[in-house]
């Protein structure tokens, strides 16, 4: 007998793809008419599926434990940030990294730096009763620019008109290295955290253990290991995929799919060895396209951007429905009224007045302009839950002696990074989602009101055929000064496409010379076909000079050039008529 099994597995696929079939529907209005990102509607959706709103999908039940739940945001960043960022890697051309190594360690170094302590400072100096050193955590998680988000400028009808190609590959490739050196930023607070933090009570060593481990561990086996790993990895596929597919050992599809399944093998191999697989699979996609074989070979190719899109969706869904909604009203953190000018402050002051004082070193900027528009655009997405879920297990191991206890000092951190890392990718995804639909919005709106007011009241232009019309607005004004006998027929010539007139039916009522005179002072010459302007009379003539040879058909206001009279009495009938 059938049984209804609303079961939590069915309802999130049910949700899920739904979701997905519904915004695929007017994926094409939102994206490339109105502008608006996927991860923005995406994000609302899983907001309003989330126990939050519906109450459709409920992330803790599924996960068991707050705990649980933590980890599988975690590892969905991770798988997600790994696909994306080979793909990222792929999409540079040839050698870029090396080329183009000047302007990449510019924004990586002294840039992101900067962008460091100013988020840090601005954390520590609206969040009251915050250690310098918890801010630093925070500001490291919030500093890389996230490759998702990314997508929105670089990707798109939006940027193939208004980005240059070089801006786009830079905004690209920083992006995607960033990454995975937010790793040193925060790791060297946490450490410091973890030997100092306490007064160096629980954990011998001090602040020179700190920076040991912190220049050993974080650089050398972390960043170090992960660039060559991703390197070496990423050279051995491409010349295998390279060999099998010169000898035909491998079909198209498993061709489209390599780059992820090298993601997949680069995320859970760094995994494993607690290595940064963020930073590996970047360069594991760039050193995987150096010949620029693999990138040409799928440039037509609608495979990638397929499956980023369903990533995208899915990832920006979960983050809706797992976001800490309440904790920004409800926390012993920091009131609203201090959360909400800090994030506007680090969208504001993160990245933008560094990208200002730099960007004439860097060569792909062309003017103050596309200065500020990419300083503006550093968006805040995967990559900072990434490291707020990376910096809470850290935290967590502070204190192994109590179980899951945290250690006096750090009792508060996790609420406090929890709190402003959520707060600011929300910020982020909202801000970078509708700046674009904004500001193409403020600029078309003012020159549409400005057309209308400065045009003629009694006038309104329309378009036929290449040439424009103007006709009169008070049809009621015409109607009543007009006699009754001349009401059923316009006092506007009709054209066909191509410039010639369409006459009048023998059976309607004809209007006065007077009438005919007045309107012909209004149209403007006549154009052919191809756009030439053959005529300059503004007066009637006859038909003799015009070539009206197109049947009479009701409720026709344009005919075309292949309309020819069906008999030669029909031709006989269009004799006498007038034309302008």
């Amino acid at each position: 007998m059938p049984t209804l099994a609303v079961n939590n597995f069915n309802i999130v696929v049910s949700v899920l793809g739904g979701w997905i079939s519904l915004f695929g529907l007017v994926s094409y209005l939102l994206k490339e008419n109105f502008y608006l990102s996927e991860a923005l509607i995406s994000l609302l959706a899983g907001l309003t599926f989330s126990p939050h709103a519906a109450n459709f999908v409920r992330p803790l039940e599924y996960a068991g434990s707050e705990e649980n739940l933590n980890a599988i945001t975690l590892y969905f960043t991770r798988l997600v940030l790994g696909v994306q960022l080979v793909l990222a890697g792929v999409q540079l051309p040839s050698r870029y990294l090396r080329t183009e190594w000047k302007p990449l360690a510019l924004l990586l170094g002294p840039i992101m730096t900067a962008m460091w302590l100013m988020t840090s400072l601005l954390v520590w100096a609206l969040i009251p009763h915050l250690p310098f050193l918890h801010a630093l955590v925070v500001g490291a998680c919030v500093t890389p620019t996230d490759p998702v988000l990314s997508n929105v400028i670089v990707k798109g009808r939006f940027a193939d008109h208004n980005v240059p190609k070089d801006l786009q590959t830079i905004i690209i490739a920083e992006s995607g290295a960033n990454d995975g050196l937010g790793y040193p930023f925060l790791f060297l607070a946490l450490y410091l955290i973890k030997y100092i933090g306490d007064g160096g009570v629980n954990e011998p060593g001090g602040a020179g253990l700190a920076i040991g481990l912190w220049f050993g561990e974080t650089w050398g086996y972390t960043i170090i290991l992960s660039v060559i790993y991703g390197a070496v990895v990423g050279w051995i596929a491409k010349e295998l995929l390279h060999y099998c597919e010169e000898h035909k050992f491998v079909d198209r599809e498993s061709f489209l799919v390599f780059a992820f399944s090298l993601a997949l093998l680069i995320t859970g191999t760094c995994g494993m060895i607690g290595s940064d697989d963020i930073l590996a699979c970047f360069i594991a996609g760039n050193v995987f396209t150096w010949d620029d074989w693999f990138r040409l070979a799928t440039v037509d190719d609608s495979l990638q951007p397929t499956i980023d899109m369903l990533l995208n969706v899915a990832i920006f869904m979960w983050y809706g429905a797992v976001c800490p909604w309440h904790s920004f009203i409800a926390n012993d953190v920091i009131p609203i009224y201090r959360l909400i000018p800090l994030g506007i402050l680090i969208l504001l002051l993160r990245r933008l007045p560094f990208i200002l004082m730099s960007y004439k070193k860097i060569t792909q900027i062309d003017g103050l302009r596309q200065a500020i528009f990419m300083g503006f655009f550093g968006p805040i997405g995967c990559s900072a839950i990434f490291y707020l879920y990376v910096t809470l297990e850290f935290i967590t191991m502070l204190n192994p002696d109590q179980g899951d206890t945290p250690r006096w000092d750090v009792a508060r951190l996790q609420e406090d990074v929890s709190v402003v890392v959520w707060f600011m990718v929300i910020c982020s995804v909202v801000v970078h989602g509708l700046s674009i639909p904004l500001g193409k919005f403020g600029i078309y709106l003012p020159r549409t009101i400005s057309r209308t007011l400065s045009s003629p009241e009694d006038l309104i232009s329309f378009q036929v055929g290449g040439r424009v019309i103007p006709r009169s607005r008070s049809r009621d004004e015409t109607a009543a000064n007009t006699p009754t006998e001349s009401r059923s027929v316009s006092l506007r010539p009709v054209y066909r496409i191509g410039g010639s007139i369409i006459p009048e039916h023998p059976s309607a009522t004809r209007p006065s010379p007077a009438h005919l005179s007045g309107a012909s002072d209004i149209i403007g010459p006549r154009d052919n076909l191809d756009g030439g302007s053959k005529s300059t009379s503004t007066k009637v003539e006859s038909e003799s000079q015009w070539n009206m040879s197109s049947p009479i058909l009701p409720n026709r206001m344009i005919r075309f050039p292949d309309e020819a009279p069906s008999s030669d009495k029909e031709s006989r009938e269009l004799k006498g008529d007038v034309a302008c």
